[in-house]
């Protein structure tokens, strides 16, 4: 049983919800309260604070903090989620667009931007998730929200695949981006992979891969990962 607090920087894996991730590990560590710093959707891989025992308490300060992505969208598709999981809502067969003309709609977007949340999305209305009225055929249209877009670069292209680097504000949906950007282009875009590699103080370079941190805990190992708060600055 962990009764040590801290926090564990996890590489959280594809195909599976941030709340799974605390679930697996409160089971494992048997930790009387296990909290994480900021949802990652299930599609979306990398930098996931784990937050144990008391650090529970200071969750609030990861979450407004913050962070980076690296990712790719699709051009040509959107879908009614804005990633490709979802159900096509527009197909465009052929994608008829040059790198300077991604490069300077991409540009727009740097800076302090209106953003419209999925409808698929933990934003809640009255209490509750816009991901649960929508699976109920309930669509509700989320409010804007105002966002900071710090920066927005471009890796590479292999049309219709656009690879991006983005560091933005706490509240930035990626997925609303790309159907934003893919309207502005005239072709219509999704998200189709996406990595946090920081958020606050963390980097991908100190995340660990999620089964590492279980057979830490399994083979009482877990220490030597554990970040400390003090060495945060943090007081609980």
């Amino acid at each position: 049983m962990i009764e040590k607090s801290g926090i564990f920087v996890v590489d959280k894996p594809i195909g599976i919800t941030s709340a799974e991730v605390v679930r697996r590990i409160k089971r494992w560590s048997r930790a009387k309260r296990v909290g994480h710093g900021g949802t990652l959707d299930p599609l979306a891989t990398g930098v996931l604070p784990i937050l144990i025992n008391k650090a529970t308490k200071i969750a609030q300060t990861f979450l407004n903090k913050d962070k980076s992505y690296e990712g790719a969208m699709l051009l040509g598709m959107e879908t009614e989620t804005g990633d490709i999981e979802g159900r096509v809502i527009r197909y465009t067969k052929e994608v008829d667009v040059d790198p300077e003309r991604i490069e300077e709609v991409m540009k727009g977007f740097v800076g302090r931007i209106k953003q419209t949340p999925p409808i698929y999305s933990a934003v809640k209305v009255r209490g509750t998730p816009l991901y649960k009225l929508a699976r109920k055929g309930i669509k509700v249209a989320p409010k804007e929200r105002w966002v900071y877009i710090y920066s927005l670069q471009v890796i590479s292209f292999n049309i219709p695949e656009v690879d991006f680097r983005i560091s933005c504000s706490k509240g930035t949906y990626i997925r609303s981006l790309c159907i934003d950007i893919g309207r502005a282009l005239g072709c219509g875009a999704c998200l189709e992979n996406l990595r946090r590699i920081k958020t606050g103080p963390f980097s991908i370079s100190q995340a660990i891969p999620l089964e590492t941190l279980r057979e830490s805990i399994l083979s009482g190992t877990w220490e030597k990962y554990l970040i400390d708060l003090d060495g945060l600055g943090q007081r609980v």
